[in-house]
């Protein structure tokens, strides 16, 4: 089955071990090495939800400990809620006073209130202007974000924009509550915005099989994998892995206890890669199938099935089992290479 599963990729394996291993002159190499180490190092990708940051905000007073988030944005561009599943990396506020803020994560539940996910770890200014904070907070798509203070008497930059608006609680509410709104201001803008960086997502990966005994180092692209920190082929860590690049990069097999395929997922703080069918690695090897029993006809046939090969065959006396198969090594059950060859003791009258 296994031969027959990759029989359409047996051009690209020759073509693997007798002429795709180029060399490179040793000058050529020290050049490669040299250019490696200058390269810089690849950064994640993230997009902004919330407010633009506009011009023209002014440090406004919470007047009451309660959290503030923008409900309409109509700057071009402008996120208000989260368009994908990730993790909040960095928050910014402008013209923020006091504190300590907390940055909200909130999820609307589909009949005006929302869910309250999740709060960051309290921060606190350090002058006027635009500041920024580091996060990590989960987030799904359709998500937005509000901030709470700590006083009334805290500030933020709020501006005037036609067509915005903001909505308040009051008092904050509690983390996984689901809350609705005590109001909203028409025609104001929130200076509060967050940077989400995506979960990674795997597009394909080459090659997509190798031995039960690892080591195959494969190529994985897709998305917003420069902050990789595991990659696992179906629930075993890879034996290492290379960020190459934003959309690249290479994780060594680890060896597998079976034969066939499994996924290979990849992790960031965002979050960890969706399951699909561009994600599989397919471990070939010789599972060894139990023949005691089989006539000798059968049990090679199986044996070609597995992946396996006929190695010596002895044969000893056995009047009621004659051209059965008595006895084999190794045992059932063993993974091992492809090609492994099976020992059969075979009854005879």
């Amino acid at each position: 089955m296994c031969r027959q599963r990759h029989a359409d990729d047996a051009d690209a394996r020759t073509g693997r071990r007798h002429g795709t291993l180029g060399r490179l002159g040793f000058m050529a190499a020290i050049a490669a090495s040299a250019a490696a180490l200058m390269a810089p190092a690849a950064q994640a990708s993230t997009v902004t939800v919330g407010s633009v940051l506009p011009p023209g905000a002014v440090a406004t007073e919470f007047k009451a400990v309660q959290t503030l988030f923008n409900t309409a944005l109509p700057e071009k561009g402008a996120n208000l809620t989260s368009p994908v599943d990730g993790a909040i990396v960095r928050w910014r506020m402008q013209d923020s006073e006091g504190g300590p803020f907390r940055l909200r994560v909130l999820r609307p539940n589909g009949s005006g209130g929302y869910f309250a996910v999740s709060t960051s770890n309290p921060v606190t200014p350090s002058g006027p202007g635009v500041q920024i904070f580091t996060a990590n907070l989960p987030v799904k798509a359709g998500d937005l974000i509000g901030v709470d203070p700590t006083n009334g008497t805290d500030k933020i930059g709020i501006a005037d924009v036609a067509g915005a608006s903001y909505g308040f609680f009051f008092p904050p509410p509690f983390d996984a509550s689901t809350i609705a709104p005590s109001g909203t201001e028409p025609g104001k803008e929130i200076a509060l915005s967050a940077e989400v960086q995506p979960a990674p997502a795997i597009a394909s990966i080459a090659p997509n099989f190798g031995p039960v005994a690892g080591g195959t180092a494969v190529t994985i692209t897709g998305t917003d994998l420069a902050s990789v920190s595991a990659v696992k082929f179906g629930t075993v860590p890879a034996a290492s892995v290379k960020v190459e690049s934003e959309t690249q990069i290479t994780a060594v097999a680890p060896a597998s206890t079976i034969v066939g395929a499994v996924d290979v997922t990849a992790t960031t703080l965002a979050g960890t890669s969706a399951v699909t069918s561009s994600d599989r690695f397919f471990y070939e090897g010789c599972a060894v199938p139990k023949l005691k029993g089989k006539k000798l006809k059968l049990a090679k046939r199986t044996l070609f099935r597995a992946d396996c090969k006929v190695g010596k065959v002895k044969r000893r006396t056995s009047q009621k089992k004659a051209g059965k198969v008595l006895a084999q090594s190794p045992k059932p059950g063993k993974v091992l290479a492809s090609g492994t060859k099976v020992n059969l003791t075979v009854g005879k009258k």
